[in-house]
C-alpha cells in the first residue's frame, strides 16, 4: 500500500465510484470481416488519447479486443467525438456491447465518506457488543483480528492495483463489512468456548484452557470456512466481471478471518490473560 501511495498517489487504485469521471468500455465488432485482425493494446490507444487531450486517462485491454478508457468527465459531444476518432483508426466497435458510465466527483467523495464511516461504525459496534458479552480485553484482540483481516484483503488489492491494475469500487466496501461480519462470528464462538472452559477447567493453565477451546471449535470453523467458500469460488470463476473481484476480496478475507480467529485472536488472549493472574470473568 506504501509503494502504492507513491506510485499512484493512493494506497489503492480507485475505481470511478470515488474519484469521478468517465468510463468506456466498447468492443471490436469481431462479426465484422477483417476487424479482428489483431488484439488492441494499450500503446495505440494511449497513442489516440493523447492526440485528443486526453493523456491522463487510463486504458485496459480486456479479453484482447475489448477496451476500456477511464478519463475524466465528457459531456455527451465529447464521448461522441472520442468514440467515432477510436472507430476510424482502430477499427468498428459494437454499439450493442458499449458501457458508458459517468460518475461526479462529489457523489464520489460522498461515497468513499459513507463506506469508510459503515466501516469504522461496524468496528466500533462490534468492540461494544464484544465489551458487554465478554470483557474488554476480549474484544480488544479481537479487533485487533478484525484489522488484520482487513488489512490482508487491502494489501492483496494494492499489489493487484499495481500489477494488474485492478480497481476498488463501492462493492469492495461492501465486501470489507462482510469480512469483518464473519471473522468476528468465528472469533465470538472460539471465545465463548474459552469462556465456558475457564468455569468447567478452572484448574487449567490458560494456555491449556485456550488451546482446548480452539481444537473443540476447530472442526466447525474449517467446514464453515470451506463450505463459504464453495458459492464465492464459483462467483469468482463463472459470476461475471462485475462480481469477480467482489468475490475474490471475500475469500482472500475469509481465509484470513479463519487464520486469524484461531492464531491471533485466541493466542493474544492466552498471552495477555497469562502475563497476570485470573481475573474473575463475567459469566452473564
Amino acid at each position: 500500500m506504501v509503494i502504492s501511495w507513491f506510485t499512484i498517489q493512493a494506497p489503492l487504485r480507485p475505481s470511478l465510484d470515488f474519484v469521478g469521471g468517465t468510463r468506456i468500455q466498447i468492443e471490436l465488432a469481431c462479426a465484422k470481416k477483417n476487424n479482428c485482425e489483431k488484439p488492441l493494446t494499450t500503446a495505440e490507444v494511449q497513442a489516440i488519447l493523447d492526440e485528443e487531450g486526453l493523456g491522463n486517462s487510463s486504458v485496459q485491454v480486456l479479453d484482447k479486443y475489448t477496451l476500456s478508457v477511464r478519463t475524466k468527465t465528457l459531456v455527451e459531444e465529447q464521448r461522441t467525438k472520442l468514440l467515432d476518432t477510436l472507430n476510424q483508426k482502430i477499427g468498428t466497435f459494437d454499439p450493442e456491447t458499449s458501457q458508458i458510465d459517468t460518475v461526479g466527483p462529489t457523489i464520489g467523495q460522498e461515497l468513499f465518506r459513507s463506506g469508510f464511516l459503515a466501516l469504522l461504525v461496524s468496528f466500533f459496534g462490534i468492540a461494544a457488543y464484544l465489551s458487554f458479552r465478554f470483557q474488554r480485553d476480549y474484544a480488544f484482540f479481537a479487533i485487533v483480528a478484525l484489522l488484520h483481516d482487513v488489512l490482508i484483503t487491502l494489501g492483496v488489492f494494492a499489489v493487484l492495483g499495481l500489477i494488474a491494475g485492478v480497481e476498488v469500487d463501492s462493492l469492495f466496501l461492501v465486501s470489507l463489512l462482510t469480512i469483518v461480519g464473519f471473522s468476528v462470528n468465528d472469533t465470538v464462538v472460539i471465545y465463548d468456548r474459552v469462556r465456558e472452559n475457564f468455569v468447567n477447567t478452572p484448574e487449567l493453565s490458560v494456555d491449556e484452557i485456550v488451546d482446548n477451546a480452539v481444537s473443540q471449535t476447530l472442526t466447525r470453523s474449517i467446514n464453515t470456512t470451506l463450505t463459504t467458500l464453495l458459492p464465492l469460488v464459483a462467483i469468482f470463476l463463472f459470476g461475471g466481471s462485475t462480481l469477480k473481484y467482489f468475490a475474490l476480496a471475500l475469500i482472500i478475507g475469509f481465509v484470513a478471518g479463519a487464520y486469524s480467529s484461531i492464531f491471533i485472536a485466541s493466542t493474544l488472549l492466552a498471552w495477555w490473560r497469562g502475563r497476570s493472574p485470573r481475573p474473575t470473568l463475567n459469566y452473564s
